[in-house]
């Protein structure tokens, strides 16, 4: 690769983790390269010097594993593009894929902050974003508060009841009508680094993001008679900010589902799990226990009783997943046993016939 083509990767966050990961593949027939953009059956690729459309491979067409803001391997030729393998991932956004089986949906790869997105409106919600922040310590990208429409309302009340919940976590306030903010958001991005844009729909996303772009790429809508916007992005798309970052815009997201990783929580509610440290019992599970410190604070008032409802519906959404995700496990593990008496029964039985 010359020196060309790897600054031009660089721009898009290549390191040496993945140039070692790529190399070790061995095959000089493959390229680079970063996917900008899913289609459903094709994806946009952003290599050194193109971006061509791109299909999956047959070894990852089953299972497509692929996510936006993933490093692959391309075949590219002048007919077609093939993506053949994926680089390991050094950090992702996932939750809980819809449907029976307990596994992760990646909403977004490669990730090294997360842009909360909630606006100062009617829509503000502290349990919303206690459960983003819990898919950002997850991921593990650092977390950043944005508070939209701070134009229409004003945003001190909000910015107070968010260090209630988010101490340590910046906040800045950022109108997309006035241009208010959108260069302190800027600040956070810097050469290479990606951040992926959360929120519920509504909350401005996109208008932040052409902002952040200086050009309106992507399409937005009115805000509905009701005060809720509608959110207009149909697929997830890597996008190149001016001045250096990337950014990944998702489509609106009301209720994110959590994956594995409880100990995001202890990120997230730091002041319960100090709390906790003072209870009598190690185990203690904040009811009935004597001398339980949490149970102390929330009746003494120190403590919100809807943070704390929070943190066991959030506990609570983790253990069922960890029980499923179990469950499959030992399924799984009563198949392969199964098949292995059945193999060795036969084996007997044949052994037997020649005997």
């Amino acid at each position: 690769m010359n020196s060309a083509d790897r600054a031009a990767l660089e721009e898009l966050g290549w390191n040496e983790r993945f140039a070692s990961a790529f190399d070790a593949l061995g095959n000089e027939n493959l390229q680079p390269g970063r996917l900008a953009a899913d289609y459903g059956t094709k994806f946009l690729v952003q290599l050194a010097g193109s971006a061509p459309l791109a299909r999956l491979g047959s070894a990852l067409r089953e299972a497509r594993l692929v996510a936006v803001g993933d490093w692959v391997a391309v075949y590219d030729t002048p007919g077609a593009t093939e993506i053949r393998a994926i680089l390991p991932r050094q950090s992702a956004i996932s939750r809980e894929a819809p449907g029976r089986e307990t596994a992760a949906q990646v909403i977004a790869a490669n990730v090294d902050l997360v842009f909360i997105a909630t606006s100062a409106d009617t829509d503000f919600n502290l349990r919303r974003i206690e459960r983003l922040l819990t898919v950002a310590y997850q991921s593990g990208a650092a977390p950043v508060i944005v508070l939209t429409k701070v134009d229409l309302h004003n945003p001190d009340p909000f910015e107070a009841e968010l260090e209630t919940i988010a101490a340590g976590v910046p906040v800045v306030a950022v109108s997309s009508r006035t241009g208010a903010g959108i260069e302190a958001v800027r600040m956070h991005l810097s050469h290479g680094k990606t951040a992926v844009l959360v929120g519920s729909s509504g909350v401005g996303k996109s208008t932040l993001i052409n902002r952040l772009l200086g050009e309106d790429v992507l399409r937005t809508a009115e805000v509905h008679q009701s005060g809720q916007g509608r959110h207009t992005t149909s697929h997830r798309e890597l996008l190149k900010v001016p001045g250096g970052g990337l950014v990944i815009d998702t489509p609106g997201l009301r209720e994110i589902q959590l994956w594995a990783g409880a100990e995001a929580l202890a990120e997230v509610f730091l002041d319960i799990e100090a709390l906790a440290l003072g209870c009598r019992f190690t185990d203690c599970q904040h009811e009935t226990e004597p001398d339980c410190a949490v149970v102390a604070a929330l009746e003494g008032g120190s403590l919100d009783a809807s943070r704390f409802a929070s943190y066991r519906k959030l506990q609570r959404e983790l253990r069922a997943i960890e029980v499923k995700a179990d469950v499959r496990l030992q399924i799984e593990e009563r198949r392969k046993w199964k098949l292995i008496h059945r193999s060795v029964k036969a084996h007997t039985q044949v052994k037997r016939r020649l005997g």
